[in-house]
């Protein structure tokens, strides 16, 4: 999955084919897979969400300044919400439970299996890119085999494909779990209503999960919604609502993992609101100075999810500085090259564009 494989990470040397080699069996010192008190997680747990925080962060780092050099058309990034997505997903199980993310989820993606070169594939709009051969636009997540369901670029339908699933799934008595997110500006379009609505009657396995960053593009919450909550809204349907601070990349894991389970044995659905912050403007084309003050931006500076992670894990002993180091540099690496690899890939060519749209005749 992705360039890391959970053991400390001195004991690993990156190669630049986006994996990592173990050294001799003598060096390797393995991690402990038992729960850590405060935690619930294990070692092994912990490592792999910082991993996943920081290579989410740093691809979407890499991707922008592609874009202001001319060589990526457009980014739509998830800073600020990579404690929201890591924690889910992680409370999935892979390739197993369905995901119907939105255009922000490359957290979510990578827990589930996403190279950073196939991130890379998808933002240059390469024809191998596996999410759609180049043809959606960047942040247009699917995979059939890690059972990501593609979306559109309006907002909230992935919400009916996840009720759409889970109606399947209660049919075919499938012991999964469908997880469908968005943000809290979906939240006002009917597909939403119509989705709670459903998954209620027919008590579906399926969880709807909110990311409330504080924006939709332009708008604050205040005037999105009369209600303080997401969550509140659960009431009117008869689906418990939860809310967690997303920003706080544990505190998500130990809210969505017992909802997961509790989804997967017949008690779902669920509504939960992750209240996290959108660090960067909506996207690249995004002038976010014109309505963000730039005091409110500082403040939640200060909460970065990935930095304020990273510093709990040192001062809670559960890593050494050098250890977390190490991390840094092999994700720095695996970016480097996913970026380096990626350019070199074909483009799509103009005669591929009716490909998978209408059937082959041999």
């Amino acid at each position: 999955m992705g360039g890391y494989v959970g053991r400390r990470p001195a004991r690993h040397a990156f190669d630049l084919r986006g994996r990592v080699s173990a050294m001799t069996t003598e060096e390797r010192r393995q991690l402990s897979d038992a729960p850590v008190p405060n935690y619930h997680l294990s070692e092994r747990q912990l490592e792999r969400m910082y991993y996943y925080m920081r290579l989410s962060r740093s691809l979407n780092e890499r991707m922008m300044a592609l874009q202001r050099q001319g060589r990526a058309a457009f980014v739509i990034a998830g800073a600020g919400q990579e404690a929201a997505q890591v924690g889910a997903a992680m409370a999935l199980r892979p390739g197993v439970d369905w995901l119907a993310p939105y255009y922000r989820d490359l957290g979510m993606n990578i827990v589930l299996g996403m190279t950073a070169r196939e991130a890379m594939l998808n933002e240059l709009a390469k024809a191998d890119d596996p999410n759609s051969f180049g043809r959606q636009m960047p942040a247009h997540w699917g995979s059939v085999s890690r059972k990501i369901v593609t979306q559109s670029s309006v907002v909230a339908t992935q919400l009916l494909h996840a009720t759409g699933i889970a109606l399947g799934a209660k049919m075919r008595n499938d012991p999964i779990v469908v997880l469908t997110c968005c943000g809290e500006g979906s939240t006002s379009r009917g597909d939403f209503h119509e989705a709670l609505n459903f998954a209620a009657i027919h008590k579906l396995p399926v969880i709807f999960y909110v990311q409330n960053n504080g924006y939709a593009i332009s708008e604050p919450t205040v005037k999105e919604m009369p209600v303080e909550h997401v969550a509140d809204r659960g009431q009117a349907y008869g689906i418990r609502g939860q809310v967690v601070d997303g920003m706080d990349v544990v505190a998500v894991y130990q809210t969505l993992r017992p909802a997961v389970e509790l989804t997967r044995r017949g008690n779902g659905p669920f509504l939960i609101e992750a209240k996290c912050y959108r660090l960067w403007a909506h996207s690249s084309d995004d002038d976010d100075t014109r309505y963000r003050p730039r005091k409110e931006l500082e403040e939640w500076a200060l909460k970065d999810p990935v930095v304020v992670f990273r510093q709990r894990l040192l001062e809670d002993g559960m890593f050494a500085e050098e250890e977390l180091a190490e991390i840094d540099e092999l994700v720095t690496q695996e970016v480097r090259d996913a970026v380096e690899w990626a350019q070199q890939m074909p483009d799509p060519k103009p005669e591929d564009a009716l490909g998978y749209v209408y059937r082959e005749v041999q």
